[in-house]
């Protein structure tokens, strides 16, 4: 009973984490762009730069976190210690007005916000086993997708009263929150050998498989491919409503970029309960399949018209889409990993890959949009997603470890 008791308090503590962090492990999102255009007067393409610099930081991180998480022990302090370097580094945005010095500033929040995700499953990897890491992955995106929802709702309505630096603060409260839910988890209840992709027997070779593992993985290989075209398509699409939305009416902007992601979270969340009670049942391809192809689909019904109430109907579509493969990368990633003791700097490779997508995308579809206007720009991002969806289907196998025959057992000579 009191093992029950201990692991119920540690997927409450973790749940609570989730939900959090989920307003500090992304940064500012599409409030920077918001901010930056109606505070700065900055253009798009200055916008987009920006973020995709940030980007490109926070790809190159992506690999030595995962490998730090993979090899520390002291996973809770490095989440805590990053919480504070992201929420630090918005903190002074109000401060700052020049290029490089909010370039600077965000390229320290993605360097810091790179290892959320690597800690996040490397705890629950540790607190779980692989067998309940399916479940688990689901409640930590529902838990996720929840604390979204409501620091938008909180943003939007806060915004609206005292303008778009709000977001800021209430930023640092939830990483006060998120630094008191972590400490709710033991440290002794982490099993680290299993944290790192390693069920049973000691670790070998401490130094991370890294690069070497994704080269000799082909179905490692081309799901981070996938994972890269589907952030090229998806990342800059809400960032550009946004900037839709403020020049329409500028003190709306932020509300309604609220109202568009509150939409999607909420969507998310039954989204990442489906794929945590299901993927075991119906296997993982069914639900990347359905989540690559809501992308496409979404990009090209941005273009029907610029009614916000349009667009922010639109976005949810994107709860659909990221909601499933949010829930579904983790658990791929631990299919394909499983035994080897690389899952960390697995989950940080492949994330630096779709980090590469989502650093080029606003800085591409800002310069088509100066050059062509928004609607190009949407319709470029479709069929880019269009191109992800294609690959999914075609090339990318079920990776359930049902899916793969065990082997035929060799006869017995003696006839035992």
């Amino acid at each position: 009973m009191d093992t029950l008791q201990h692991r119920d308090s540690h997927n409450r503590a973790l749940d609570w984490l989730n939900f959090f962090l989920a307003d500090v492990r992304d940064g500012l999102g599409p409030y920077l762009a918001i901010y930056l255009l109606a505070v700065h007067q900055w253009q798009p393409a200055s916008i987009g730069l920006v973020m995709t610099l940030a980007g490109v930081a926070a790809l190159l991180a992506q690999t030595p976190a995962g490998a730090l998480i993979d090899k520390t022990p002291a996973k809770r302090a490095v989440v805590v210690i990053a919480a504070l370097l992201v929420t630090g580094s918005c903190l002074l945005l109000p401060l700052l007005s020049s290029f490089g010095l909010v370039a600077l500033t965000q390229t320290l929040s993605a360097l810091a916000g790179s290892v959320f995700a690597p800690a996040i499953a490397a705890i629950s990897l540790g607190l779980t086993g692989p067998k309940a890491f399916t479940r688990r992955v689901g409640r930590n995106e529902t838990f996720n997708h929840a604390g979204n929802a409501c620091s938008a709702l909180l943003a939007g309505g806060l915004a609206y009263l005292y303008g778009p630096v709000v977001v800021f603060y209430l930023m640092a409260l939830m990483t006060v929150a998120s630094i008191f839910a972590v400490s709710r988890v033991p440290a002794g209840a982490i099993d680290h050998q299993v944290a790192r992709g390693l069920a049973h027997g000691p670790s070998g070779d401490d130094h991370p498989a890294g690069l070497g593992l994704l080269l000799h993985n082909r179905t490692l290989l081309l799901f981070a491919v996938c994972c890269g075209l589907f952030h090229l398509a998806n990342a800059a699409m809400l960032p550009l409503v946004s900037q839709k939305l403020a020049q329409v009416d500028l003190r709306l902007a932020t509300p309604l970029t609220s109202a568009c992601i509150v939409a999607a979270q909420l969507v998310m969340v039954p989204m990442a309960l489906l794929v945590g009670a299901k993927a075991e049942d119906w296997g993982r391809k069914p639900f990347l399949l359905a989540g690559f192809l809501i992308l496409p689909l979404r990009g090209a019904l941005y273009v029907l018209s610029d009614n916000p109430f349009w667009l922010v109907g639109v976005q949810l579509l994107d709860g659909i889409g990221a909601g499933i493969f949010g829930a579904l990368f983790p658990i791929i990633v631990k299919d394909l990993t499983e035994g080897t003791g690389r899952f960390n700097v697995s989950l940080g490779a492949l994330s630096a890959v779709f980090g590469l997508g989502a650093a080029l995308s606003p800085g591409i579809a800002g310069l088509v949009v100066q050059s062509a206007g928004y609607n190009a720009a949407f319709l470029t991002l479709a069929g880019i997603a269009a191109a992800a969806f294609t690959l999914v289907l075609l090339a990318m196998p079920e990776t359930h470890p049902r899916s793969h025959p065990a082997p035929t057992a060799m006869p017995d000579p003696a006839g035992n």
